[in-house]
Formats: structure tokens, sequence, C-alpha cells
């Protein structure tokens, strides 16, 4: 994952590959191993990343910009469709389509929709089976033929997203694969993710991690305020939205206990990733119904009003 400081733009290359998949397959974690910095959250948790991420990846003389899609599963809430549709109009709007399937997991209802919906797809499709590391190698390839006879995939790789391994190979096989074009993105640029947002997704990752089962899909983070000081150091302020007073005590726990914590977990990490000294101070409040709120899909670049999947 070399980076070029020049490149000769007769040879450089440059494209988009969406990463789909069914929720909690290892997608983000796939991005940030790719790029080599967090550019996505992650959490043992489904359905944590809400918004398309692009990580903006250097191989050689190729730049591949990789779309980091919300998981594809089945939507009930008014955000559950706008972040399904996302995902798919991700992969509609990209060269190839890398299909991250969990071998562990095999087959999920999720993942079964999702290969019915690649049938129609005109992209070139790539599957990568993760987390190969935790499956016996019988299971392995009894996995790839019922996948193989369900979907059409230009080539399949075996990789874990979490140690690493194969996740090179793949990498330099993606960049042959990219069109011949200009960078689109200056060559030190990793996402284009604006710094107060993803400050509030690491925050909502702390929460997703830290109250476990109690509330994080009640809960939103938003960066109200970022302000950089003479000594170099940057002040944020922050808002956790919940929706019921009881949700806020969860949050704010016994004494403030467990919002110092999320607060000291979150500052610690984004002081490695920015490398400034982050003063970060969280408020919680409560709005009910925030998920019906248009100006958070806005945000989160999400369509308010999408209703059904998009054909890609």
């Amino acid at each position: 994952m070399e980076s070029l400081k020049m490149v000769d733009t007769e040879t450089a290359k440059s494209g988009f590959i969406a990463i789909v998949g069914a929720p909690n397959v290892g997608k983000s974690t796939l991005l940030n191993k790719f790029v080599g910095s967090k550019v996505s959250i992650v959490s043992p948790k489904v359905q944590t990343t809400r918004s398309r991420v692009l990580g903006i990846c250097i191989e050689g003389n190729t730049q591949i910009i990789f779309i980091d899609t919300p998981g594809i599963f089945a939507p009930r809430r008014r955000l559950d469709r706008a972040m399904v549709a996302a995902a798919w109009g991700g992969a509609g709007d990209a060269d190839e389509v890398l299909f991250l399937v969990d071998a562990s997991r095999g087959i999920c209802r999720d993942t079964s929709d999702i290969l019915d919906k690649l049938e129609e797809t005109d992209r070139t499709v790539y599957l990568a089976l993760n987390k190969v590391d935790l499956v016996r190698k019988e299971n392995l390839l009894l996995l790839i033929d019922e996948l193989t006879k369900r979907a059409t995939f230009a080539d399949i790789f075996m990789i874990s997203a979490e140690t690493g391994d194969g996740t090179e190979e793949l990498l330099s096989f993606l960049a042959e694969t990219m069109p011949d074009s200009p960078w689109l993105f200056p060559e030190d640029q990793i996402s284009d993710m604006p710094q107060r947002l993803l400050a509030a997704e690491i925050t909502r990752e702390k929460i997703f991690l830290m109250l476990r089962q109690e509330l994080p899909y009640a809960t939103t983070v938003e960066t109200e305020k970022w302000e950089e000081k003479k000594d170099g150091s940057v002040k944020i302020d922050q808002t956790i939205y919940v929706e019921r007073p009881t949700q806020k005590a969860i949050v704010l726990g016994k004494n403030g206990a467990q919002i110092k914590s999320i607060g000291e977990s979150a500052r610690r990490e984004l002081e490695k990733l920015l490398n400034v000294r982050i003063h970060l101070f969280l408020f919680v409040k409560v709005r009910e119904k925030w998920g019906d709120d248009p100006e958070r899909y806005r945000d989160w670049g999400l369509d308010y009003n999408a209703v059904s999947l998009i054909h890609i």
C-alpha cells in the first residue's frame, strides 16, 4: 500500500470499488486495512455503518476509491430503508463490486437476498470470503460451491480482514483491474469524510462498544463545535442524542462514569488519528424521533425518502 509523490499520468489508473455484504461481515475492517488508517467505524454490532464512506487507497500507480456501504438487510424503519438504498446506490456508482461474505456464518438470509440482487447487475463482481481462519477447509469449499451456484463471480478470494491474511494479494489484484485514468483525489487524502463527522462517528463507535445491548441504535452523535486553539490543540463539543430520558441516564451512568469513559476512549482515538491534542466535551440531550429528522439524513448522505432497493 505504497504512496507515490509523482505519478506518470500516462500509466495512472483510478476507479471505484463498492464493498457490499450483509451487516457485520467485516466491510469496514477490510476498508480500514486497505487504507491503512481508520476511515470507517467498527464494532461487533450489526448496522454500525450508517452512510457511504469513501476510503482512498494507493497501490503502485493506481488510486482505488473504495465505497464502504452500510450492511444490506431487510429494512423496517425509515433509517433502515435509507441505509439499504445507500448500499445499493454505492454499488451502482462503482466500476466494480467486491462482495464480502463472512465464511464463519455462511449464507444467511441477508446474504441470500444480496446474491439474488447481484444476478441483476452488469458490474464485475468479485467474491471475498472473510474470516476463513475460523472455518475448516472442506467447509470453505462447500460454501464456495453454494455461492457460485447462486451468482457469477469474476474471481474468488479467501481473506481475513482482521489479521490481514490475503488482503495484500486482493488489493494488488484489484489495482490491476482499475481503468486507465488520472487520480481523482490528492495522493495524501484517505477519505472524503469531514473531520467533524469522523469525530462524531468515533464517539458513536465507543457508545456501540461500551453500551453493548442497552441502546446504541437509539443514539446519534453530532459535532456541534470544532475550535483549533493557538497551542495547536483542538476543542470539540459533541452532543449525544437519545430518544428517551431513561436512555440519557444510561449514557451518563452513575455519577457520570459512563459518559466519562466514552469520552476518554473517543479522545484517545481521535488524538491518535489526527495527531493533535484533543479536548473533547460530551453532552447528552433527549430528542424524540431524531431518526425522522431530514437534516440528520442530509448529514449522513442518506436519502430521507428512500423507499426501495436500487437496481445496480
